[in-house]
């Protein structure tokens, strides 16, 4: 069975579907290829062909990647820099990354702790080349199931109702530190905290993110009202309007120390009450990809320790 269906696959129609993807037009992939474009969409239709589904649909005058065509894409695109790779290994004479890790990271995560997270993967003796993929934990863990992603980073585990068999694994967990410029910190934090909050302009995560929802949780059992300016989803973005003093913000106090000296902004008061939980997902119970038990050992020993 493996060897008809690897002759089913052929890889030159393969690399001309890559060109046309990456290019957008046939026309366009046969500049690239100095070929004509009967012979391009030839091979196009062969492939589909072997495959048995259609991998592009037209827009006007582009071509459009089809659900099909953009899982085929993301499994060429890896295996034409595999190719890539080999062939600057075999001119340069030296080992290069000849493994991947491809890490969906929900888009709700703070990303420098996505960052301290992933960090152990460049501490290897083996290098492995590191794939961040953004998105929603449930379209990730979709991803996941197809064996598109080898971990998944989110702030909660794969529940019961997702009908992935994956197993979590608990990161660790850390407590929650109120920030903000200067101008906004001192007098917040002098009024007693942290009473001093009611009333302070807030940036709050959007609903999507646990942290919002523990932060409504702790405001209403201290009574506080903060005045909320804005919710913004990307957390870095969330900073940013911090460290131009749009107004107070949260964030785990694990990348604490990063936070100032990245930012410039200064404590207002800690929250360890409020629990900022971290998991990563994956299909085996005991991973076996050298990378993704380093991410998870690293976070247990060290990070969260």
């Amino acid at each position: 069975m493996y060897s008809s269906d690897m002759e089913r696959l052929n890889y030159h129609h393969l690399f001309y579907f890559w060109m046309v993807a990456k290019e957008g037009t046939i026309a366009a992939a046969c500049k690239e290829l100095h070929l004509a474009q009967p012979t391009i969409s030839a091979q196009l239709g062969a492939l589909e062909d072997a495959i048995g589904q259609k991998l592009f649909a037209r827009a006007g005058r582009q071509l459009v990647l089809t659900e099909t065509g953009r899982t085929v894409y993301r499994y060429a695109d890896g295996i034409f820099a595999l190719g890539q790779e080999l062939i600057s290994a075999l001119e340069s004479g030296q080992s290069v990354s000849r493994e991947h890790i491809n890490v969906g990271i929900a888009d709700v995560l703070p990303k420098l702790v996505v960052y301290r997270l992933l960090e152990p993967v460049s501490a290897l003796d083996d290098p492995v080349r590191l794939v961040c993929h953004e998105a929603p934990a449930t379209e990730l863990l979709g991803r996941l199931a197809t064996r598109e992603l080898d971990l998944v980073l989110s702030d909660t585990p794969i529940g019961p109702e997702v009908s992935v068999r994956a197993f979590n694994h608990p990161l660790g967990k850390c407590g929650v530190s109120i920030m903000g410029t200067k101008e906004l910190a001192t007098p917040h934090r002098r009024r007693g905290f942290p009473g001093s909050l009611d009333g302070a302009p807030f940036l709050l995560p959007t609903r999507n993110a646990t942290l919002r929802l523990a932060l409504e949780r702790w405001f209403d059992s201290e009574k506080i009202h903060p005045l909320v300016v804005a919710e913004i989803e990307d957390s870095a973005l969330l900073k940013v309007f911090g460290q131009a003093g749009a107004g107070l913000f949260a964030v785990p106090d694990i990348v604490e120390q990063e936070v100032l000296r990245q930012y410039g902004v200064r404590v207002v008061g800690h929250v360890p009450s409020i629990e900022e939980r971290f998991f990563g997902i994956s299909l085996e119970r005991n991973p076996k990809h050298p990378a993704v038990a380093a991410v998870t050992n690293a976070a247990r020993q060290k990070l969260f320790r």
